[in-house]
């Protein structure tokens, strides 16, 4: 056996070249479009059916996992099995292509939106955008839940956490580990509801194992802080690049349910309280970040891009925007190797725990609620100019001037639903498709 043929401690893994799984996940990287649901499907297809480097039930344990971490779970999965394959330069390796390609196409859209705004046919590309993600984000909302409703109980969980978020502003992490620990907590007692599947094979526990633990969140820790560090030496510790890294960084630590509960999270925060964005361009770098390859939550880069853009001294505007892109995507996305590198040696212990099994499963159903609350706050804004909250103690709700409903980006998101859901386009041709459509309503309206 060869040194790049040698796995690592994983004995139920294939012997896989390291160089054959690097090409399989350059080429995953680069046409893994869609977003979570679309690359999730992307790999199982490649990896446990066309090559079977890894079988359906360690996938979906892998799956689960990344599904209960905070940050991009699709990115988390591609470096769990990457790790899985060939320990840690496999992880490394196959959660770096899965970002990489879609980060440098998503700096250049949005220097294309700094400079271009302004213009109509931008502009116009930009209004036909917006219109598709609303579809983009139903349809993932229905593929998801496809997997996640497997008993009325997760439909209600998904209700639950969906009333929470839109009317009494609940805080994310704790509506996740409350989904959590209702699972947890019931599985012995509705094994027909929480699964009641025979135990998976696990791995042997390592000695040693718990002194490899901590070394490897000492080195993440000491890699995932040191930009923000350096920004904040070089730069003070208010300036927009080190505050890029520390909000993201928090965000990366809190962000629980993937993409789309932490756009949904950004709208709160980046959009509303701090205001690096509006409501459109937050809508605008979804699209962005659904047209190009790699996770969703590549929309990140896109607010820090602007964030930067805007409180530039003591750089120049475009300097400033690539540095804050670049520090906001490192914010975002090297946390998930601290959660891999750290926890994947112990939940491959576990995968015989039904119980860890069921609090995973309550965990996808809230994802469906979160995104459901997403895809509410996103409609408001497409398709009213003037929304808000209207609130009496602790409940709020939603309210709109009907005066500015928008009957243009109405019918433009009708027609990306009928792409999306009945005709079933590709979502990337139903972006560039909706664009095109928005330069003409634009110019001939």
């Amino acid at each position: 056996m060869t040194k790049d043929q040698e796995t690592t401690t994983h004995p139920f893994m294939p012997q896989v070249s390291f160089w054959e799984a690097a090409r399989v996940w350059t080429l995953i990287g680069l046409t893994s479009f869609g977003g979570a649901a679309g690359q999730i499907a992307l790999m199982h297809r490649v990896l446990v059916d066309d090559r079977k480097w890894i079988d359906e039930p360690r996938f979906l344990h892998a799956l689960n996992y990344c599904t209960l971490l905070p940050g991009p779970e699709a990115q988390q999965l591609a470096t769990y099995i990457g790790w899985l394959l060939h320990g840690v330069r496999g992880g490394l390796f196959a959660g770096l292509m899965f970002v990489v390609p879609g980060a440098a196409v998503m700096l250049g859209l949005s220097f294309l939106y700094a400079y271009g705004h302004d213009l109509p046919l931008v502009d116009g590309l930009f209004f036909g955008i917006k219109t598709a993600v609303l579809a983009v984000v139903f349809h993932a909302i229905a593929r998801i839940a496809k997997r996640a409703f497997k008993h009325w109980v997760f439909q209600v969980i998904a209700a639950l956490a969906f009333a929470l978020l839109m009317f009494l502003d609940a805080p994310f992490p704790l509506v996740v580990l409350g989904a959590a620990l209702i699972g947890y907590v019931a599985q012995p007692y509705a094994p027909g509801v929480f699964g009641a599947s025979a135990p998976l094979k696990a791995e042997p526990a390592r000695e040693g194992r718990w002194g490899e633990t901590l070394r490897a969140i000492l080195i993440w820790i000491g890699v995932w802080w040191a930009p923000v560090g350096f920004a904040a030496l070089m730069l003070g510790s208010n300036h927009i690049i080190t505050t890029l890294g520390v909000f993201f960084s928090k965000l990366a630590m809190l962000s629980f349910g993937g993409a789309y509960a932490l756009l949904a999270w950004l709208a709160q925060d980046a959009v509303s309280v701090k205001g690096w964005l509006s409501a459109a361009e937050m809508a605008d770098g979804l699209g962005l970040a659904e047209t190009t390859p790699g996770p969703t939550i590549l929309v990140t880069q896109h607010v820090g891009f602007l964030a930067a853009w805007r409180d530039a001294a003591p750089f120049s505007p475009p300097v400033a925007a690539a540095l804050g892109a670049l520090m906001t995507t490192w914010a975002t996305f090297a946390p998930s190797f601290l959660w891999i590198f750290a926890g994947a040696p112990h939940m491959e212990e576990l995968r015989s725990n039904k119980r860890l099994a069921a609090a995973l499963s309550a965990i996808t159903a809230v994802v469906v609620g979160v995104m459901s609350y997403l895809a509410a706050w996103f409609g408001l804004h497409l398709l009213f100019g003037e929304s808000g909250w209207g609130e009496w103690g602790p409940l709020r709700w939603p309210t709109v001037d009907l005066a500015s409903f928008d009957w243009k980006a109405a019918v433009l998101s009708a027609l990306a639903f009928v792409l999306v859901m009945r005709l079933h386009w590709g979502l990337v041709q139903v972006v560039l498709a909706m664009a095109a459509l928005g330069a003409v309503v634009r110019f001939a309206l």
